[in-house]
């Protein structure tokens, strides 16, 4: 006899009586694991071909019509459809499709261009390299940058060696800011704060936005040369010169100009070793006026270390790529750094959005 353990009505087939799942509901489980490349390819493939936009301006579509938009064979769509229906990313319904819930989101909320960017990011920097991620383990080292030419250890001076990766690397991080720039920009208290000296502020992203948010602000963007090329004409273009100023340094060796009420670190801990984070909030607390603080802003995973999934994932890239101790420390763990440091009145700001992303800060006495 043929007995279908999802049977209905036969739940002690599917279900032990300690209460744990069958082993072959269990194993289930491990499709999207085992898929998992083949997930990001549907998502990927959608984006390349225009499948969501598509869907965004003429949906419903049947698969025929999907085929024709696309310009790819009727077979082809039928396959692109099973793959991103089956995922959620796209929703059939009496034989015509449309944007699944979370794609559509993306286009009402104005961010589609923000999601198609990281796509194009994971697919032409991060997808490769992560098949290095046993062996960055193994070694301790970002072993997935020599999928990049070139000889030093970082990737992002490796990037410069490939045509159109680099402003493909800061438009996504641009794109990333845009996502998670909330925490820092509406839910961060600016009030009584004059002066910010963003640290490794790149393309000056978040001091453009903290400009815009916070009009009595000033502040400066610290970084080497060649991002802050990339910092002056954004801050040129969004008629900020007169509030935002450049400061051409290393962020590890070079004194930081003082003046400043607020040091920030933007996405920046998420990159250095336990020991580099910590020198380098040490000469925050040398730089910030007595009385003034420091912000941690990026992501974060959680001090159990069960968790988030967005941090547990990410870690493949920060492990293979960026440098050799890259990763999404715990709050607890940048919370120590400050102590250590010299600051006080530690504080944790949670954002309030899909992304992990947070604010530390801590002050350094008046007096």
């Amino acid at each position: 006899m043929n007995r279908r353990t999802n049977a209905p009505g036969n739940d002690s087939l599917s279900t032990p009586s300690n209460g744990e799942p069958a082993s072959s509901d269990a194993l289930g489980r491990l499709v999207p694991v085992l898929f998992g490349y083949a997930a990001f390819q549907q998502l990927n493939a959608g984006c390349r071909l225009g499948l969501f936009e598509l869907l965004d301006s003429d949906a419903p579509l049947p698969a025929d019509k999907v085929a024709g938009g696309l310009g790819i064979p009727r077979r082809a769509a039928d396959v692109l459809l099973l793959g991103t229906t089956a995922l959620g990313l796209t929703v059939v319904e009496d034989g015509t499709y449309r944007n699944g819930p979370p794609i559509a989101a993306a286009f009402r909320e104005g961010l589609w261009p923000v999601l198609r960017d990281i796509v194009e990011f994971q697919d032409r920097v991060s997808y490769l390299p992560a098949a290095d991620y046993a062996e960055s383990l193994r070694t301790g080292e970002n072993v997935g940058i020599r999928h990049f030419p070139g000889t030093t250890r970082d990737l992002y001076s490796r990037l410069a060696g490939v045509p159109g990766l680099e402003e493909l690397f800061y438009r996504c991080m641009h794109a990333w800011s845009q996502l998670s720039n909330p925490v820092l920009i509406e839910e961060t208290d600016f009030s009584g704060t004059r002066r910010v000296l963003d640290v490794g502020g790149g393309d000056a992203v978040n001091a453009i936005a903290l400009a815009r948010a916070h009009p009595s602000l000033r502040i400066t963007v610290l970084d080497r040369a060649g991002a802050l090329e990339v910092a002056e004409r954004n801050i040129r273009d969004a008629g900020l010169a007169d509030r935002i100023d450049t400061c051409v340094a290393d962020i590890f060796t070079d004194p930081y100009p003082g003046g400043h009420d607020c040091v920030l670190f933007a996405h920046q801990l998420v990159i250095w070793s336990p020991e580099q984070n910590l020198g380098l909030l040490r000469k925050a607390y040398e730089a910030v006026e007595p009385g003034g603080r420091v912000l941690v802003f990026n992501a974060f995973s959680d001090d159990d270390g069960a968790g988030p999934l967005y941090a547990a994932l990410d870690n493949v890239y920060f492990t293979t790529l960026p440098f050799r101790h890259s990763t999404l420390y715990r709050w607890e763990e940048h919370e120590s750094w400050l102590r250590e440091a010299g600051f006080t009145g530690i504080r944790r700001t949670t954002g309030r959005g899909w992304t992990p992303h947070g604010v530390v800060s801590g002050r350094r006495a008046a007096g």
